[in-house]
């Protein structure tokens, strides 16, 4: 009876402490939100960021793809935003998304950058737990006049 005590103790009560404790560090994702006013499909120097734009950080379960955990925030002036994420998201797919620009003539979310992948674990060997996730963008619904100049200078750089 005394080993049973004595293994409980060294083993059964630090897992349930350690999961009624909330992470002491919890996760912050960080991106940003563009309005892409070439219509290129990526960040110019003509690009812009967008102030008020609505994105989540959603997890979804690795079988069944549905959602199992989101928060919402809104970009600041800088079109930056940091979610905070209290949860270690190890077996979940995870992801910062879009959902809608203050802009109206920048509304069209922009083709492979509506969304990024990012990591909400501790166990992958990443020691901070900021979180950057890449820029995601809303597309004008015109381009700007400038836009044509300005890729001709990209393809200069090609050769």
């Amino acid at each position: 009876m005394a080993r049973v005590l004595i293994l409980f103790a060294l083993c059964i009560l630090p897992a349930l402490v350690s999961a009624a404790r909330p992470v002491k560090n919890p996760f912050v994702v960080v991106g940003k939100v563009f309005c892409d006013t070439c219509r290129c499909g990526f960040e110019t120097s003509a690009t812009t960021y967008i102030p008020g734009a609505k994105v989540r950080v959603e997890c979804k379960d690795r079988e069944t793809l549905k959602v199992a955990y989101h928060v919402d925030a809104v970009t600041d002036a800088t079109g930056t935003y940091r979610i905070t994420v209290a949860d270690d998201h190890q077996d979940e797919l995870c992801e910062s998304v879009l959902i809608s620009s203050p802009q109206t003539d920048c509304t069209a979310k922009t083709p492979g950058r509506d969304k990024s992948r990012v990591i909400l674990t501790n166990n992958n060997g990443i020691s901070s737990n900021i979180r950057y996730a890449n820029a995601m963008g809303f597309m004008k619904d015109s381009a700007l006049s400038g836009c044509t100049q300005l890729l001709k200078q990209y393809q200069e750089y090609d050769e």
